[in-house]
């Protein structure tokens, strides 16, 4: 398992069940350039895929280096957005949801 690939499986580990009760939403990321997973959160359920998915609502855009300090708690997300190492493709405040889904 890559590096990349580990940080977003320990994020899916602080997943928020009662954050996420009624929701229906993909979260998509693409990890330098090269890596597409997809989190689809649905009525208090989590689950990761590989791969790009065509109905992300939201993709957050950034390195591996910026994903691995954000799920580690060592880079403030908002931070790496106003620094320009975080960006979103699509409803950005659905972004903003993922600190209460995925708390630190």
């Amino acid at each position: 398992m890559t590096d990349v690939a580990k940080a977003v499986e320990a994020m899916k580990a602080k997943f928020n069940p009662a954050a996420a009760d009624g929701l229906d939403l993909v979260f998509g990321f693409r990890i330098d350039d090269t890596k597409n997973f997809s989190l689809v959160v649905k009525d208090k359920t989590c689950e990761l895929h590989e791969g790009e998915n065509p109905d992300a609502q939201v993709t957050l855009v950034m390195d591996s280096e910026t994903l691995e300090g954000i799920v580690d708690g060592s880079t403030d997300g908002m931070q790496a957005f106003m620094g320009g190492k975080l960006r979103t493709e699509g409803d950005m405040m659905l972004a903003m949801k993922l600190s209460e889904l995925f708390p630190s």
